[in-house]
């Protein structure tokens, strides 16, 4: 469950991003939001570890966490490049 709540709030902080943003300035924003989720990522996956995980049970989840509102926000992005 703690893993679905990462993804749902990674996708309502790059949704709410890329909303804000003008379509000409997305790349930034994504470059941008892919420093500041791969903190947040590196923060849970630290968290995870001091609870008794090991890094092979955390790190999978954790690259779950971290790619899918990263890829979230490069796609949209590349459609934001075209207007």
């Amino acid at each position: 469950m703690r893993t679905l709540i990462f993804i749902v709030i990674g996708l309502v902080f790059m949704a709410l991003a890329m909303w804000l943003t003008k379509p000409a300035k997305r790349t930034t924003t994504a470059w941008l939001f892919t420093a500041g989720w791969l903190l947040a990522t590196l923060w849970n996956l630290y968290t995870g570890m001091s609870h008794g995980y090991s890094l092979q049970e955390e790190l999978p989840i954790q690259i779950g966490i971290f790619a899918i509102p990263v890829l979230g926000a490069w796609i949209l992005a590349w459609k934001g490049r075209g207007r």
